[in-house]
């Protein structure tokens, strides 16, 4: 399926869109009510650390659960990462198979969940599964991206948030990936004054054959707009991009006719290390650029982590 972000999700206020798509916003908005006021959730006997958002897509949920499976390993734990099958996300799947592995996928989370409590492991790190009822969560960490922040504040479709940020209530711990923004931390404050809110940004290794390059930069993330700036940000020179939708299912013809636009523009492909596994499929080995993510202020976000485990 081909989803890109509407550009009426980035404006402040309402629009004409926003306002004709509210109705199907309330109504998802109350089924969701209901649905969390049905079903009752499971209680693991090992710890459940959820990573989520409650804006769609592109912030940084997946680098940081692979940054929180390293610090638990740190701390002697012995981590599992359970993720929501989806047969499109196989990008995401391989991307944590290759950098730590222990990863359990089901089509219920909650039958992931008890594989992973069956076997010989003494925590649990949900990627995703902030909305997911089915599960109780032990510490819930909540995703942003500065860039985006909440869009247009509103829920889907009417905007991009797939809960009302007064969904902050139900989390101990929000990262921001970005600079620093003390009036979305205030705004975060008003609504859950015991938050606790920690700032992580993206850092890479740059090969050194890629500073005398010019790039025509591709990527069917999130938010393709943020690693396109990554990339300027650590000097690289991108001269062309192009956008596809998010966990897209590249033909080989793509990027057949992306490899030719490149040669003829004397240009270099780079793309993203999750868009990399879904190329290697295909037969393609493009450069990627390999991302981790830094938190700030870690020793304190250790602390913290290690009080709810």
């Amino acid at each position: 399926m081909k989803f890109y972000k509407p550009n009426f999700w980035k404006k402040k206020y309402y629009n004409i869109y926003s306002l004709i798509l509210l109705p199907i916003s309330i109504v998802i908005q109350f089924l969701f009510f209901i649905q969390k006021r049905i079903i009752t959730p499971k209680k693991f006997n090992i710890p459940v650390i959820c990573v989520g958002n409650i804006y769609i897509g592109g912030t940084g949920k997946t680098p940081l659960t692979l940054e929180l499976y390293n610090i638990l390993k740190s701390m002697n734990k012995n981590p599992a990462i359970v993720k929501k099958f989806y047969k499109n996300h196989y990008d995401e799947i391989e991307l944590i198979k290759q950098n730590v592995g222990n990863l359990f996928l089901n089509s219920s989370r909650k039958k992931a969940m008890d594989e992973v409590q069956n076997k010989n492991f003494d925590v649990a790190i949900l990627d995703d599964g902030y909305q997911d009822c089915s599960i109780k969560k032990d510490l819930k960490i909540l995703c942003f991206n500065e860039k985006q922040l909440i869009g247009n504040g509103h829920t889907i479709p009417s905007g991009p948030l797939r809960e009302k940020l007064s969904s902050i209530k139900k989390s101990q711990i929000v990262v921001i990936n970005g600079n620093e923004n003390k009036n979305f931390e205030n705004k975060l404050k008003k609504i859950f004054k015991d938050i606790n809110i920690f700032y992580s940004r993206y850092i890479s290794e740059i090969p050194k054959e890629f500073n005398n390059k010019k790039f025509l930069a591709f990527a069917g993330i999130g938010n393709p707009e943020n690693f396109f700036d990554t990339l300027r940000e650590y000097g690289l020179n991108v001269t062309k991009s192009k956008i596809f939708p998010d966990h897209y299912s590249y033909k080989k013809n793509e990027i057949e006719n992306l490899l030719d636009l490149a040669n003829k523009n004397k240009l270099d492909l780079i793309t993203t290390e999750k868009d990399h596994y879904r190329l290697k499929k295909l037969g393609f080995n493009i450069n990627y650029l390999k991302i981790k993510v830094q938190i700030e202020k870690k020793d304190k976000f250790e602390k913290l982590i290690k009080s709810y485990i």
